[in-house]
């Protein structure tokens, strides 16, 4: 089997989800054209050797059906002979990209691959597709298939998470992550240039002056739609529970962003270009389906059980910070210390374009790896439904 070697992971920035945010006016496609003209001056790539496109997407609607993976290399110019797949599996999708193609390049199916997301919220409301899990109480409860939020929720009850701890989490989340910005640790960053030619460079959601006092006015999100029959169904499922605490706010939970993200994936020598890293594993779990979101710590656990890692033995890790509780148990769970978990913030404070946050978290990994000179890192995004998928890399050179 071949070694499946990471050459450049780039991404656009994350721009708010708002029809003035930064990218409103880019559409999917001409986001994505730019960002393979970008991997492919970084690289040197020349696109006749790319065997195949994989891209995450959430909500396949509007300008994002049709296999946007398929359409935006033909809308960009490249070969028509790649192929192209766009599949979701919600939030990890962007992990999920990645890992199949790394999985072609070490079968040997092809020597050049690229994995990534798209996700515009602005321009495609999440939910837009009109899915009947999201829109049917009783078909979500028959297919187990939950809201986010209030699988956030209940896991701050299992776990006794309090709103005093995800609110600290959150402040802590925005605060590391303007530094980060102003620092510019955010390398994996390529400018996006807009209709009027204008650029957008930086990431719009970052609020740095959060502090958990000035969080903690907010009310709970998720309490009305846990009333209208949320909650009885996961109480239901968890009998040792009396009822069901309702932490989670729009400050403690991931912002909607728009954002793109691409990872080229080769065998070793397929390239001029020098690797980075090299993709060590991958797995996708599903843990409690009423949950929703616990499925990227499971991921994480099953994958450092495999690879007889502790977290002292990991480096760096960007763990989907899907909601505050998500992280705040999985660092307990995991035992995995502060200073080594989501070191430039996590998705509360960079914002979440559903399809492409794997991925973009991907190349912030590395980035840091790079930066602070160290080896290893885990990588790991919450599904729907319990999902979850981790990725293992190490840096090379």
């Amino acid at each position: 089997m071949k070694d499946a070697l990471i050459y450049d992971a780039i991404r656009s920035p994350r721009g708010r989800a708002k029809e003035n945010g930064g990218l409103h006016a880019v559409t999917p496609h001409e986001l994505l054209k730019q960002l393979y003209t970008a991997i492919a001056e970084r690289t040197g790539l020349s696109p006749e050797r790319v065997g195949d496109v994989i891209l995450g997407c959430a909500t396949q609607h509007g300008e994002q059906a049709g296999n946007i993976a398929k359409a935006s290399t033909l809308y960009a110019g490249w070969p028509s002979q790649i192929p192209g797949m766009t599949i979701n599996r919600y939030c990890s999708s962007g992990i999920d990209s990645v890992a199949l193609a790394a999985l072609k390049v070490q079968a040997g199916l092809v020597d050049t691959a690229i994995g990534g997301g798209v996700e515009m919220m602005s321009r495609v409301p999440m939910l837009a597709d009109d899915a009947r899990v999201f829109k049917d109480p009783a078909f979500a409860a028959r297919c187990q298939m939950l809201m986010m939020g209030n699988g956030a929720d209940l896991i701050a009850t299992l776990h006794g998470v309090s709103r005093e701890q995800a609110d600290a989490l959150a402040a802590t989340s925005q605060q590391r992550a303007a530094k980060a910005r102003e620092a510019g640790y955010f390398s994996s960053i390529v400018p996006i240039t807009r209709p009027d030619g204008s650029q957008c460079s930086e990431d719009e959601c970052i609020r740095g002056d959060t502090t958990a006092e000035g969080l903690a006015g907010m009310e709970p999100a998720f309490a009305k739609a846990g009333a209208m029959g949320i909650n009885a169904y996961q109480l239901a499922a968890h009998s040792e529970l009396s009822a069901i605490e309702h932490i989670h706010t729009p400050g403690n939970s991931p912002a909607m962003a728009d954002g793109a993200a691409l990872v080229l994936v080769a065998a070793e020598g397929a390239l001029d270009a020098r690797p980075r890293a090299c993709i060590v594993a991958s797995n996708t779990v599903s843990a409690d389906p009423t949950q929703v979101l616990s499925g990227c710590v499971e991921a994480t656990r099953t994958l450092m059980a495999e690879q007889k890692l502790t977290a002292a033995d990991v480096d760096l890790f960007e763990i989907h910070e899907a909601f505050a509780a998500i992280s705040v148990m999985g660092m307990r769970e995991l035992a995995i210390p502060e200073d080594k978990y989501n070191v430039n913030g996590g998705v509360i404070a960079l914002g979440h374009p559903m399809g492409a946050t794997g991925s973009m978290m991907l190349g912030t990994l590395l980035d840091e790896l790079e930066r602070r000179g160290l080896h290893r890192g885990i990588v790991s995004a919450a599904g729907a439904a319990g999902t979850g998928s981790a990725m293992l890399i190490e840096r090379l050179g």
